[in-house]
């Protein structure tokens, strides 16, 4: 199939909404999610889409738009609409609406987590009402303290607005009358079966022995339990269900169980603890919730819960289950992440290396960039994988417009240019915008400059250069001599350089390593965030150190 008018749409298309400048990657991705069966042809696709990225990347914007009202109107009306319903409506909101989001304060918010945050921040925006953040601490055995500061942070960095926090473990006594209650209305026992005998009841479809004991008796171990007695048994509370239901898990479900360890909130006050399906049932009905977001993963837990609004009588939430997303090349799981910080892999949960929100703001991701992204994405049922190439498209166009441009030039070599004159150059601190200013360094005659030895080595004999916004150089038996000042006419090579008094500068990359060299004098006098020219966008910290963000 002959895709070129495909591609020159979608590049277009791309360029429109990110200043005139289409992204391989992201015209890309977007044909081959639309046509998957081309993946096999990739390598012959890949060569048109970078031609036809690269014309349309030489046009103006003007150009652009023209292109698109003689060739392809409906990108305006597409766009338009894509962005007024990139999440579709919530389903029987009837007024404002009540939502929450349920980390586990094992560790920081990740990237994953941006996800259900800012989904849910958009949808109390559209319809009003109630952002709650309840923190699910009812497991002391997974819990590290840092995370009761450090999330309510990157909900904060991301721009979530949350309008009530509710910690779990503050909640005991509410779960235990709400148990209490479960038991007299015969919905809920007492098991003191072997874990792996009561496994292959349920399996079996065969009810467990205890379970129609009078509510009386349940009601005084339950007690015994949750005053600390009889420490040495491993008792449950379990739900009664359909034990013939033809989800195994959903059979007959445990409520609580005895955990043991401290608990950092609550120390040893509390060892019969509930169990997520238990607490997570109770505090959707007690805060109010009126629709509930949650991965593909969570639907047999839906299932479950669904049993504890019905003895109840309570109003079940509106569930929306979508796809669960797989996030490439990252570092999520905290217990990985926790292992490695008290090995030393990790310095901390901000560690270059990892995916945490902590990390990608201080490598210098921004906000917005994770709320258009999840947007666009939208709210599919679908699993998905999660997209780099598009995700720093995103942030580029967050960070371009205010990056100034600096010279850094790793594994510098020193040369020096026979016959050079004294010359001013002026090199403008953003492409195209010269009201942005310029970066102006007297090179003296025959001064030494820096080149990259990766540019080195690549030039050939009697090649001709350019150092960028300085002069015409020739190379020669490994001389390189004066040219002219003026750009050549002729197509050469472009390099970048750094004067002589520049500086020593290390940047250290998203797998921790480091490129070393010099970066140009005006560069190191101001930190934030720039590109550096022919390397890519880079969070300045100091005069000395700075993190690769991406190309």
């Amino acid at each position: 199939m002959e895709y070129r008018s495909l591609i020159e749409k979608t590049a277009l298309k791309n360029a429109h909404g990110h200043d005139g400048k289409a992204d391989v990657g992201s015209v890309m991705n977007k044909i081959l999610g639309e046509f998957p069966e081309e993946r096999k042809n990739a390598g012959q696709l890949i060569v048109t889409v970078k031609e036809i990225v690269a014309m349309i990347n030489s046009m103006s914007q003007e150009q652009q738009n023209a292109l698109i009202s003689q060739k392809y109107a409906d990108i305006l009306t597409i766009e338009k609409k894509e962005q007024e319903h990139r999440l579709h409506d919530l389903k029987n909101v009837n007024g404002p609406v009540v939502m929450r989001m349920a980390p586990s304060p094992s560790g920081p918010l990740h990237l994953g987590h941006s996800r259900m945050a800012i989904l849910n921040d958009e949808y109390v925006k559209r319809y009003g009402g109630q952002l709650i953040l309840r923190i699910e601490d009812t497991n002391p055995q997974n819990i590290d303290p840092v995370a009761y500061t450090m999330i309510p942070e990157d909900l904060k960095w991301l721009n979530v607005n949350v309008t009530q926090i509710v910690i779990q473990s503050d909640r005991f006594e509410l779960y235990y009358e709400k148990a209490r209650e479960l038991i007299r209305k015969r919905a809920a026992y007492m098991c003191t079966c072997e874990v792996d005998t009561f496994k292959e009841l349920l399996m079996a479809g065969q009810a467990c022995p205890h379970r129609d004991i009078e509510p009386e008796s349940n009601l005084e171990k339950f007690q015994e339990v949750v005053d600390g007695k009889n420490r040495d048994a491993s008792p449950v509370l379990i739900i009664k269900t359909d034990i013939a239901h033809p989800n195994p898990s959903v059979r007959d479900w445990i409520a609580f169980r005895r955990i043991k360890g401290t608990h950092p909130r609550t120390g040893n006050k509390y060892s019969f603890y509930p169990m997520m399906n238990f607490s997570v049932a109770i505090d959707d009905h007690e805060l109010g919730l009126t629709h509930v977001i949650r991965g593909s993963d969570h639907i047999s837990n839906t299932e479950k819960q669904k049993y504890i609004f019905n003895y109840f009588g309570w109003k079940i939430p509106e569930y929306f289950h979508y796809g669960n997303i797989s996030i490439p090349d990252s570092i999520l799981k905290t217990s990985i992440i926790k292992k490695g910080i008290k090995e030393g892999i990790y310095s901390g949960w901000d560690d270059v290396k990892l995916q945490t929100i902590c990390s990608m703001a201080r490598r210098g991701y921004q906000p917005e960039t994770f709320r258009k992204y999840w947007i666009d994405s939208g709210l599919r049922e679908v699993n998905a994988e999660f997209s780099w190439d598009i995700f720093n498209s995103i942030n580029r166009q967050f960070i371009d417009s205010g990056a100034d441009r600096y010279f850094f030039v790793k594994n510098p070599v020193p040369i020096k240019i026979a016959d050079s004159p004294e010359v001013m150059s002026r090199i403008p601190k953003y492409q195209g915008k010269p009201e942005r200013g310029f970066r102006e360094y007297m090179i003296k005659a025959s001064s030494e400059l820096f080149i990259t030895r990766e540019d080195l080595e690549n030039i050939k004999d009697g090649e001709k250069i350019r150092l960028k916004d300085l002069f015409n150089v020739r190379y020669n038996e490994g001389t390189f001599r004066f040219s002219e000042i003026e750009p050549s006419k002729e197509k050469i090579k472009i390099i970048h350089w750094c004067p002589s008094e520049s500086k020593p500068f290390k940047v250290e990359r998203p797998d921790g390593s480091f490129d070393e060299g010099v970066l140009e004098p005006q560069g190191i006098e101001r930190n934030g965030i720039f590109q550096f020219e022919r390397y890519g966008f880079v969070k300045k910290v100091s005069g000395e150190f700075g993190i690769y963000i991406h190309n």
